[in-house]
């Protein structure tokens, strides 16, 4: 077996924190109680989301707002890890496998440390592959910084094995 074509892709995202008191605060599939939740038309995991929209970008597939638009009523409060295992889903189906994703989450709150094994754990199940995550802060700066919201970087490697040298 050998490697004949590997492709990087970066995915962010950002949602800005919800006033509604009823919403939830889902990150990697986690939900962190007694947070405050995220705005969106999904559960607003900006994590689960900026590591679908690096698997779409490596495989060449677009971004994650032409596969999942916030105007389609089928998306409406999704598990956003149902979003990032439909876009491993297509990115197999294009003929590519996961190597892997790294995501680094930027946010003033919550703590993610004690719940990322977790966090990793379901990312991983639903991408079919491993999934690094790691917490950063924004020491103050900027809308992040001022706990806003919270923002996510992914890094996703996938690959192409060439199964013809197999024959």
């Amino acid at each position: 077996m050998t490697i004949d074509a590997v492709r990087v892709g970066q995915g962010f995202d950002v949602h800005r924190f919800s006033d509604d008191p009823a919403r939830r605060l889902v990150l990697g599939g986690v939900v962190f109680e007694g947070a405050r939740g995220l705005m969106g038309h999904s559960d607003a995991d900006v994590v689960a989301h900026a590591c679908a929209d690096a698997l779409l970008g490596a495989a060449g597939l677009g971004d994650i707002g032409e596969h999942f638009s916030d105007t389609d009523p089928r998306w409406k409060d999704v598990d956003s890890l149902v979003i990032l295992d439909h876009v491993a889903t297509m990115v197999r189906s294009s003929g590519w496998t996961v190597g892997n994703i790294d995501c680094s989450v930027v946010c003033e709150e919550p703590r993610l440390a004690p719940h990322r094994d977790t966090m990793q754990r379901k990312l991983s199940d639903a991408a079919a592959a491993p999934v690094s995550v790691k917490g950063r802060r924004a020491e103050g700066l900027g809308a992040l910084g001022r706990r806003e919201g919270i923002a996510c970087w992914a890094s996703a490697v996938i690959y192409r094995v060439d199964t013809k040298s197999e024959m």
